[in-house]
C-alpha cells in the first residue's frame, strides 16, 4: 500500500515552505517515526517523519518551495526490511573477493559512495561490502563488476570518507609528479577551494528582519555592569538542592528573566511596541530567549514571565530550547514576545550591541562574567563582573527610561532578595513604607 506524506503546516499564517533537506535517499527503507526530511519556513525548521515502515519515493527535490499540504513523498508499505535503518547501517563489514578492474592500488569503497569512474589495469581487488549492500546485490543478482561499472564519478565526500578509514593509505603520498609540479609552478601549497550553499528560509528571513530593523528604527544602546557575586554565591550554595528538586541546574538566564519582568513594573515603556500610529503597552511580559541552533537563531517565548517563579522559568526554558535545537518547536512558541534577552557570554563575548527583535522595542544583551578590579566602599577588590547592554527604539523609549530600566535590572541581580518583594527594598516592605 502507498502512504502519502504531506507537507505539514508550521503555523496558521504560513502557506508556503521550503523543503530544506532530505535525511534519506530515494528508495531507502524507512521506519515508522523516523525523521526523513527538514521543512524550512521563515520562522522555524521542522522535521518530517515517516508514518509507516516501507520504501520511500521522493517527489519534491531539496530547495524547492511548496504549498502546505503538498505530497512530499510516498512510502510503499509492501516493501519493508523489518529492521531499523540505523541498525542495518551499523552492521560490520565483511570482505569478499571479486573480479574488478582497478589501477595500481586497491581502493576501499565505503557503502555510501555515490559514483566512481571505472578504472583500468589490475584484475583483482579486495572490496569491503556491508551486509546490507551484499544482501541487495544477492536480491538483484548483481556481481561486484556490475556494481562498479554502474558508477560514474567520485565526489568530494566520497574521497573524504575513504581517507577517514584507518587502513587506507593517502593516495597523495604515493603519487609524485602531477600534484607536486602543479603546486610548485603555481607557488601555492594551501587550499583554494570554496564551499557554497543556499541560504535557508530561516536565514533569509532573519537577514531581512535584521536589515529592516536597522533601517526602520531609531536604535540606541546603553550599557552598565553588574556585580554577579551574590547571585553566583546563591547559585553555588543552592545548586545541589535545586537539581535534587527539579532535575536540572539553575542558570543565569532564568534569574535575569525574572529581574527583567520585575523591572518592567517600574519602566513599562520598555515593554511597549509601535503599531501604526499607536503605542501598545501590554500588561504582561512575554520574554523571548535567543537560542542558537544549527539552522540559525531562534527565539522561543516564555509567556507571562512576571507571574512565574525562577524555577518555572528555568524548566520552561529548558523545554523550549531543546525543542528549538531538535526542530520540534512550533511557530506559536516562537511568536508574540514583548521583550528579548540574548546571552553572548556563553560564546565568550565581553561586550556587544544587540539588535532589536521587531516588533519589540528593546532587547537586553548579557555577556561574559570576568573577574575585574572594582571599587567597593573605597577599597579595590576583585569581583565577577558582567557588562549588560540594552538596545532600544528611541522613537518610543526615552533615555531616562532605558537607563533607569537597566539600573533596576542591575539592582535586582545584585540584590536577589528584591525579586521576592517586587523590586522594592525588603526593609521598606517590612515596615510598610
Amino acid at each position: 500500500m502507498l502512504i502519502e506524506i504531506k507537507v505539514p503546516t508550521p503555523g496558521e499564517s504560513i502557506t508556503e515552505v521550503e523543503l530544506g533537506k532530505w535525511l534519506v535517499a530515494d528508495g531507502d527503507l524507512v521506519d515508522k517515526d523516523q525523521e526523513i526530511a527538514e521543512i524550512e519556513s521563515d520562522k522555524a525548521t521542522l522535521t518530517l517523519s515517516a508514518t509507516e515502515n516501507g520504501q520511500i519515493k521522493i517527489l519534491i527535490p531539496e530547495g524547492e518551495k511548496v504549498a502546505v499540504g503538498a505530497i512530499a513523498c510516498t512510502i510503499d508499505t509492501s516493501i519493508s526490511s523489518g529492521k531499523k535503518t540505523e541498525t542495518l547501517r551499523a552492521e560490520p563489514v565483511i570482505e569478499i573477493k571479486e573480479k574488478a578492474v582497478v589501477k595500481e592500488k586497491a581502493v576501499v569503497i565505503p557503502e555510501n559512495v555515490t559514483a566512481i569512474e571505472q578504472p583500468a589495469g589490475q584484475e583483482e581487488s579486495n572490496i569491503k561490502v556491508t551486509l546490507v549492500a551484499r544482501k541487495m546485490m544477492e536480491e538483484y543478482h548483481l556481481s561486484m563488476e556490475e556494481v562498479l561499472s554502474g558508477l560514474h564519478r567520485i565526489s568530494k565526500s566520497d574521497i573524504e570518507a575513504v581517507l577517514a578509514l584507518p587502513k587506507v593509505e593517502k593516495l597523495t603520498s604515493t603519487s609524485t609528479s602531477t600534484g607536486s609540479v602543479t603546486a610548485a609552478l603555481s607557488g601555492m601549497t594551501g587550499s583554494r577551494t570554496e564551499k557554497r550553499e543556499k541560504m535557508t528560509s530561516l536565514r533569509r528571513k532573519l537577514a531581512e528582519r535584521l536589515v529592516s530593523v536597522k533601517n526602520e528604527t531609531a536604535m540606541l544602546t546603553t550599557f552598565n555592569e553588574i556585580d554577579m557575586s551574590r547571585v553566583m554565591d546563591m547559585r553555588s550554595k543552592l545548586q545541589n538542592k535545586f537539581v535534587e528538586k527539579y532535575g536540572l541546574k539553575l542558570g543565569f538566564m532564568s534569574i535575569f528573566s525574572k529581574a527583567v519582568a520585575g523591572a518592567m513594573k517600574f519602566h513599562p515603556s520598555i515593554n511597549s511596541q509601535i503599531n501604526g500610529e499607536e503605542i501598545v503597552s501590554p500588561e504582561f511580559v512575554d520574554i523571548g530567549i535567543a537560542v542558537q541552533t544549527p539552522k540559525g537563531l531562534m527565539v522561543p517565548v516564555i509567556r507571562n514571565a512576571e507571574s512565574k517563579t525562577i524555577s518555572e522559568i528555568e524548566l520552561e526554558l529548558k523545554t523550549l530550547a531543546e525543542k528549538a535545537r531538535t526542530k520540534k518547536i512550533s511557530v506559536e512558541e516562537l511568536t508574540g514576545g514583548t521583550f528579548t534577552i540574548t546571552n553572548g557570554g556563553t560564546f565568550g563575548s565581553l561586550l556587544s550591541t544587540p539588535i532589536i527583535n521587531p516588533p519589540q522595542s528593546a532587547i537586553l544583551g548579557m555577556h561574559n562574567i570576568v573577574d575585574r578590579p572594582v571599587a567597593v566602599n573605597g577599597q579595590v577588590v576583585i569581583r565577577p563582573m558582567m557588562y549588560v547592554a540594552l538596545s532600544y527604539d528611541h522613537r518610543i523609549i526615552d533615555g531616562k527610561d532605558s537607563v533607569g530600566f537597566l539600573v533596576k535590572v542591575k539592582e535586582l541581580i545584585e540584590n536577589p532578595e528584591r525579586l521576592l518583594t517586587g523590586g522594592r527594598n525588603p526593609e521598606e516592605v517590612l515596615l510598610g513604607l
